[in-house]
């Protein structure tokens, strides 16, 4: 008798910190937004337009060529990798930043065409009078948790609050290094219109952004604001924010064309035919914004190296080539400050003009400065 009580005492002592142990993850998920942060699935007639996709197939969205994201058995390896990298993966020093406040934006670039890289694959670009953001992440982390995941490694150059007017932002793909809930959240109550792929527009009316807001293009689709044209182009790529979420929604690069300028941003893409494609139908461009960081032998299909970086730079013809995507988050096997430096000499090879900023830094195309090798060591 004694025995079983002392048992069922265990038992009841095992359910109790078991039950704590549920809470205590519960209330951490809930203070970090975890739950929230990992969006929302496609239903009714957002599911049903995607079903109807030329680039749906199999209950989901698939590249325009055989890709997957990892090599055979690469998710040990990346552990591996991530762990025991001899790589230097974080600056030694601050990163130079140029500040900047809503005032700066008042005066419209005299060339009609300028970029403000904010960091990885944020931009800001002012073009024919609108000003558009690309991927903007401003929170600390990229992960669906305040307190773990990628930090940055500077405050973004402007607040949030600072921003001038934004009149559309794009978003290539739901991965949480280019879709943040956070900001999200704050540019809704300001910015005029959304432009995402096929499915994302689910994860932002999870996060309250008004639907009237959210334009959800497949390839090839346009919309026009302002007077300037937003072409949905292809990427090679993936999508997804949760597990079992793999390539629900669509990836995409896309063509921001004003009356005097063109510039184009591809999001993340492994190198691919596609950008041949869209340099004849859309280009020439006056700037491409390329995403050059992260590559690795582990996917090598889904991000590209910096020569072949400068490569589909001159397959869209390209006039400046400013590369992001990088210099911001540790979420390489590189070192951080390995992509600008091999995009200099691979450019360098076939005569293409590159710019690469300070983060906060302006750009005109038309008035490109001298580089000054910032992030050297």
């Amino acid at each position: 008798m004694r025995q079983g009580t002392k048992r069922r005492a265990l038992e009841v002592a095992a359910l109790t910190a078991l039950a704590a142990l549920s809470a205590a993850v519960a209330a951490l998920a809930w203070s970090t937004n975890w739950f929230l942060s990992l969006g929302a699935r496609a239903s009714g007639e957002r599911l049903e337009r995607m079903r109807r996709s030329r680039h749906w197939s199999g209950g989901r969205f698939v590249n325009s060529m055989p890709t997957h994201a990892m090599l055979p058995r690469s998710a040990a390896q990346a552990v591996r990798m991530q762990v025991t990298g001899s790589e230097t993966r974080y600056p030694p020093r601050a990163i130079p930043v140029e500040r900047r406040v809503r005032s700066d934006f008042d005066a419209p670039p005299e060339s009609g065409l300028r970029a403000t890289w904010m960091g990885h694959a944020a931009a800001l670009v002012e073009i024919g009078g609108v000003r558009v953001l690309t991927d903007p992440v401003w929170s600390e982390r990229v992960s669906p948790s305040t307190l773990v995941g990628p930090r940055r490694f500077f405050e973004p150059p402007i607040a949030l609050e600072e921003l001038p007017p934004i009149d559309a932002v794009v978003i290539s793909h739901d991965h949480y290094d280019h879709l943040d809930m956070e900001t999200v959240k704050s540019l809704a109550k300001r910015t005029a219109v959304f432009l995402v792929p096929l499915g994302v527009g689910a994860h932002l009316e999870k996060w309250s952004v008004p639907k009237a807001q959210i334009r959800e293009l497949d390839w090839s689709e346009r919309m026009v604001v302002g007077g300037v044209t937003f072409v949905s182009t292809p990427a090679r790529h993936f999508s997804g924010r949760r597990l079992g979420g793999r390539d629900a929604t669509l990836w995409c690069s896309w063509v921001i064309a004003g009356d005097r300028h063109r510039v184009y941003y591809s999001g993340d893409s492994g190198y691919f035919d596609g950008f041949r494609e869209i340099g004849r139908e859309h280009g020439p461009f006056d700037l491409t914004l390329m995403s050059v960081g992260a590559y690795s032998s582990t996917w090598p299909l889904i991000h590209m190296t910096p020569e072949e970086v400068v490569q589909a730079h001159e397959d869209l013809r390209g006039g400046l080539l400013l590369p992001v995507h990088w210099g911001t988050f540790n979420l390489a096997f590189h070192d951080w400050n390995e992509p600008p430096s091999r995009t200099l000499i691979a450019a360098a090879r076939r005569q293409a003009q590159v710019a690469i900023p300070r983060p906060g830094q302006m750009v005109e195309p038309a008035h490109s400065r001298p580089i000054d090798e910032w992030w050297r060591e």
